[in-house]
C-alpha cells in the first residue's frame, strides 16, 4: 500500500476523571518501528490498547491501512485479525499446548485449514528455538520461552501491524536478550512495529522513531539520534539522565 499504515490524530483517553492519553498523534509508516518510551503510567500501554480497539477512545481519529478503525461500527475482531499484540504478561492459553496457542487463531479467525496452520506455527517455533516445545503447555517453559511463544503465536496470523507492550518487563535480566533478539531479527526482516519499552539501548539501535510521552502526551518524537542525543524538551533530558 502507499502511504502511513496508520494514523492516530487527536486520541483522547479518560478513565472517569483522569486524563490518560491527551490529543495524541501518531502515524506509522510501513517497516517502521516506533519506540515508546516514558516513565511508567505515561500512557504508552493505554496508547497500544487503543490502536488495537482493546480500549474505547474518547475523541479523535485511528486509521488502519486508511480506514476509519475507531468507528464504533467497525468490527474490532476483524482489525485485531490483521494487527497483532504481544503483552508483557504473555497472556497464553494454559490449557493449550504451544502448537494450539500458535494456531488458534489462524483456524478460527482467517479460515486456515489444520495442516496449513500448524506447518506455518511449526515453522515460525523452530525459528525462535521452540521446535522442541510444540507440545509443551506453557507452564512447562521459562519466561524467555513463553514470551518467545506469545511472540510466535502473534505472528502465525501474519500481521500487518505488531504490537509490543514491555514484553522484557515480567523477565529474569538474563532472559531479556534472547527476547530482544528476536524483536531485533523481526526489525531486521522489515516487520512494522509499534513497541513500549524501558530498553533504552535497544530503542536507540532499532527504532526508526522514538516517541517520549509524559503524562498521557508525546511530547516529543524524533529519530533517536534527536531524541538521545539532543532533545528538545527538558521533561526529556530529566527522563533520559534518570533511566541511561
Amino acid at each position: 500500500m502507499t502511504g502511513p499504515l496508520l494514523e492516530v490524530e487527536d486520541l483522547r483517553k479518560s478513565y472517569g476523571d483522569k486524563v490518560v492519553l491527551d490529543d495524541v498523534n501518531l502515524v506509522v509508516n510501513p517497516h517502521d518501528v516506533i519506540c515508546l518510551i516514558g516513565s511508567s503510567g505515561s500512557g504508552k500501554s493505554t496508547l497500544l490498547r487503543c490502536l488495537n480497539l482493546l480500549e474505547e477512545i474518547d475523541d479523535g481519529v485511528i486509521r488502519f491501512e486508511g480506514r476509519e478503525i475507531s468507528d464504533p461500527r467497525i468490527d474490532p475482531r476483524e482489525v485485531r485479525s490483521r494487527i497483532g499484540m504481544v503483552f508483557q504478561a504473555y497472556n497464553l492459553f494454559p490449557h493449550l499446548t504451544v502448537l494450539d496457542n500458535c494456531t488458534l487463531a489462524p483456524r478460527r479467525v482467517h479460515g486456515l485449514g489444520k495442516a496449513e496452520a500448524e506447518a506455518r506455527a511449526r515453522e515460525l517455533l523452530a525459528q525462535f528455538g521452540l521446535a522442541d516445545k510444540a507440545d509443551a503447555h506453557p507452564d512447562r517453559l521459562s519466561g524467555g520461552q513463553q514470551q518467545r511463544a506469545a511472540l510466535v503465536r502473534a505472528l502465525c496470523t501474519r500481521p500487518r501491524l505488531l504490537l509490543l507492550d514491555e514484553i522484557t518487563a515480567a523477565l529474569d535480566p538474563e532472559l531479556v536478550g534472547e527476547v530482544l533478539t528476536i524483536v531485533r531479527d523481526l526489525a531486521q526482516q522489515g516487520t512494522t512495529m509499534v513497541l513500549a519499552t524501558h530498553e533504552m539501548g535497544f530503542a536507540r539501535e532499532l527504532a526508526t522513531t522514538v516517541c517520549f510521552l509524559d503524562e498521557g502526551r508525546i511530547l516529543e518524537q524524533g529519530p533517536p539520534s534527536e531524541i538521545f542525543s539532543n532533545p528538545r524538551e527538558e521533561r526529556t533530558r530529566q527522563f533520559l539522565r534518570r533511566v541511561l
